[in-house]
């Protein structure tokens, strides 16, 4: 898929927006959803999804949202760093299918990254243990800075 198109309103991200896909959440205000990745690349691999929005990606998203979107993005940072100490952590968004993207709703990732640890493929196999991406919710959400 090009940078440029029609937003499609059926997208997973957007489902899980409106209620109508689940999702285990970390946070919600009332600029973005915060909740685990189901295909991680790393242990507390989590997103941050802008909400009353339809931007495929960076460049479709209104400017005056971006400081909002990105304080939200900080602070999740934060609490995965507290939460689960990682030796490092990778703050990502993709624009473009040729970039990587594969959901066209704007959303940026935090990935934890541990020395000893390979990064995993993305959306390869089968979902990470639904147990699991809970407990690391958890710890994430209790870990996070008001």
């Amino acid at each position: 898929m090009s940078l440029t198109g029609a937003y499609d309103g059926n997208n997973i991200f957007a489902k899980i927006l409106r209620g109508e896909a689940p999702c285990v959440k970390i946070f919600e205000d009332d600029e973005v959803l915060a909740f685990m990745d189901i295909f991680p690349q790393s242990q507390g691999h989590c997103l941050v999804v802008p909400k009353n929005v339809e931007a495929r990606n960076l460049t479709d998203f209104p400017a005056e949202r971006l400081g909002p979107l990105f304080q939200r993005v900080q602070r999740l940072t934060r609490a995965v760093i507290a939460a689960l100490s990682p030796d490092g952590v990778i703050v990502t968004q993709f624009n473009g299918a040729p970039a990587g993207q594969t959901i066209f709703h704007l959303h940026v990732h935090v990935i934890p990254r541990y020395a000893n640890l390979p990064l995993q493929a993305h959306n390869q196999g089968k979902p990470a243990d639904m147990e699991a991406l809970k407990s690391q919710a958890t710890r994430i959400a209790a870990a996070l800075e008001p």
